[in-house]
């Protein structure tokens, strides 16, 4: 029987979000022969090359670090193979060839944003709170074929504020992930963990990626679904509305339940402090928005320099 300590474990992935997670493995004392993430890659107006999160990290903390173009390289996968690894875990990379995520004995295993199998796909916690969800949470499993349809290791649940915005459940779920993976690589070290094969009941919800498309606002719709889909977008990438022929993107809103006396997708304001926009049944109060061209701002103080 083996420790966390005993398995020699390489780590991919690539944002903040893997950081966590990383960072939770190494307190944890597990033995990272090497860390897979993206490419530098230029950003900003100067164009610099700019590095991952992931990458600042292991950099900092002098782990051994690849940056694969193509996850098919045959020096890669040499590299790989050298490496002796026992585990491989994934959080937020790219989608791994079968060549990849079969190679250790133990396995790839993935952190995945939701309750799987519900919510497989790109955006998760965006999707969980454009549907009203009042829970998610994090599951990890085992690499498969299929996108996110492993075998499921461990879940733990959370609460989702009816408030809360995609950043907030990001952050929760980032820490709530990262513990959850120490303890499944903890159970999976010591052989007491065994993987459950996902059901599908038929009445699964999907998390595609998002498109421009998803992020338009439709006022034909109930104050409710409006509200979600706003914070389910905030603040990246942003729901938005047409505002005087200008793109306004919406950050955080009010809902007001008093039925509209104006027309369905028209505004009213006092020019002072709120923007509301008529929905299907009641406003929507515009408080967080970030007109075209121009920085994110209180709809007050965008109000002050600009009379509607």
């Amino acid at each position: 029987m083996k420790r966390l300590q005993d398995l020699r474990i390489i780590f991919m992935g690539t944002p903040e979000f893997a950081v966590a997670s990383l960072d939770a493995l190494i307190q944890a004392g597990a033995n990272i022969v090497a860390v897979v993430t993206s490419p530098d890659k230029p950003a900003g107006r100067g164009m610099k090359m700019s590095q991952s999160a992931v990458k600042k990290y292991a950099v900092k903390h002098n782990l051994i670090i690849l940056q694969p173009e193509k996850l098919r390289n045959t020096d890669f996968i040499q590299q790989l193979k050298d490496l002796k690894a026992d585990l491989q875990i994934v959080v937020a990379f790219r989608m791994l060839p079968e060549i990849v995520w079969s190679m250790p004995p133990l396995g790839t295993i993935n952190l995945h944003g939701s309750l799987l199998p519900q919510y497989r796909g790109a955006a998760p916690i965006n999707w969980a709170i454009i549907n009203g969800e009042k829970e998610t949470g994090v599951t990890t499993f085992r690499l498969q074929h299929e996108i996110d349809t492993g075998e499921t290791l461990l879940q733990t649940s959370m609460p989702i504020g009816p408030d809360d915005n995609a950043e907030i459940v990001h952050d929760n779920m980032m820490n709530l992930g990262a513990k959850t993976l120490v303890e499944t690589v903890e159970n999976l070290a010591n052989e007491t963990l065994k993987g459950t094969p996902q059901i599908d009941s038929g009445s699964l919800k999907k998390a595609p990626k998002i498109f421009t498309e998803d992020c338009t606002i439709n006022w034909d719709d109930t104050i409710d679904n409006i509200y979600n889909r706003i914070r389910g977008l905030s603040p990246y990438p942003g729901a938005f509305t047409l505002l005087n022929g200008k793109i306004f993107k919406i950050f955080k809103t009010e809902k007001i339940s008093t039925q509209p006396d104006i027309a369905i997708g028209q505004y009213k304001t006092d020019n002072k402090k709120s923007i509301l926009f008529a929905a299907k049944d009641g406003f929507i109060n515009l408080i967080e928005i970030q007109p075209e061209g121009k920085k994110r701002m209180l709809v007050e103080d965008y109000l002050r320099g600009h009379q509607l």
